[in-house]
């Protein structure tokens, strides 16, 4: 009867050692709280972006790579951001053009 005592009280001191082992490594299963639909962790400034912007920019992984739809949003604002500066680009120059043109009348 003592024999099978001893066995049963090692037995659960072996089963709370595991126990607390696997909690400590695998934690307690919390899981964060999912982020509302259309909502990303993707952040970029709203405007003026810049090159350091771009570097700092991270992807949320999902089963097979990134999410595709943060990519093709940050792809778009970079797009949108390259198309705003590229005609601000053309105005300027036409500006300096008139202003050449308007010296070179006088």
């Amino acid at each position: 009867m003592t024999t099978a005592l001893i066995y049963l009280v090692v037995m659960l001191l072996v089963a709370a050692v595991v126990y607390l082992l696997a909690a400590v490594v695998f934690g307690r299963g919390e899981e964060l709280a999912p982020l509302p639909p259309g909502s990303s962790p993707t952040r970029l400034p709203a405007e003026d972006i810049t090159g350091e912007d771009v570097g700092k920019v991270k992807f949320q992984l999902v089963l097979r790579g990134y999410k595709m739809s943060e990519v093709d949003w940050v792809l778009t604002r970079l797009g949108s951001e390259i198309d705003g500066l590229r005609a601000r680009v053309a105005e300027l120059e036409s500006e300096l053009d008139r202003r050449a043109e308007h010296g070179a009348a006088q």
